[in-house]
């Protein structure tokens, strides 16, 4: 690669960090992992930055790489034996100084994280407010799809957050 290519593509990942970081977000919950989740995604851009012809949108070509990284990733943990130390859950039980807001949104995180990997996936683009059109090219559906299934997981996540 060219210098001037890599000066564009490290311009690249400052610019969409913020992508990137909410992918691993929501495929990782320790913060180690997600760390190693952000590095591997910034690779597999990169080995792919020659290879992209500009025919969608940037954003949306990262989306693809970063999802189908973390997807992959996740598929690998989950054949894994997972223990979960009761310490480390973000139980609000008596915190008196946290507010409604924040406890509605670590709900939401925590009904999320119940979705198959391609449901998080297709959530995370829309509470980004990504048009279903992106989000179709992104995920390899059609639009009515996106719009059905969207229906589906609104529905999933009201059924968890409010059972």
């Amino acid at each position: 690669m060219k210098v001037l290519d890599e000066k564009k593509f490290i311009s690249l990942i400052n610019e969409h960090q913020g992508l990137i970081h909410k992918v691993c977000i929501m495929y990782e919950n320790d913060p180690e992992v997600r760390n190693d989740l952000f590095q591997e995604i910034v690779l597999q851009l990169w080995k792919s930055f020659s290879s992209f012809r500009g025919e969608s949108k940037i954003s949306t070509w990262m989306y693809r790489i970063a999802l189908n990284t973390a997807i992959s990733g996740f598929r690998k943990q989950s054949r894994l034996v997972k223990t979960v130390d009761l310490r480390d859950m973000h139980l609000n039980i008596s915190d008196a100084a946290s507010s409604d807001h924040e406890e509605n949104f670590q709900k939401l995180q925590w009904a999320i994280r119940q979705l198959s990997e391609i449901e998080r996936a297709m959530i995370m683009m829309a509470l980004e407010e990504i048009p279903y059109e992106e989000i179709a090219e992104t995920i390899g559906i059609t639009q009515n799809n996106v719009r059905v299934r969207m229906n589906r997981i609104r529905e999933k996540l009201k059924k968890l957050m409010c059972p």
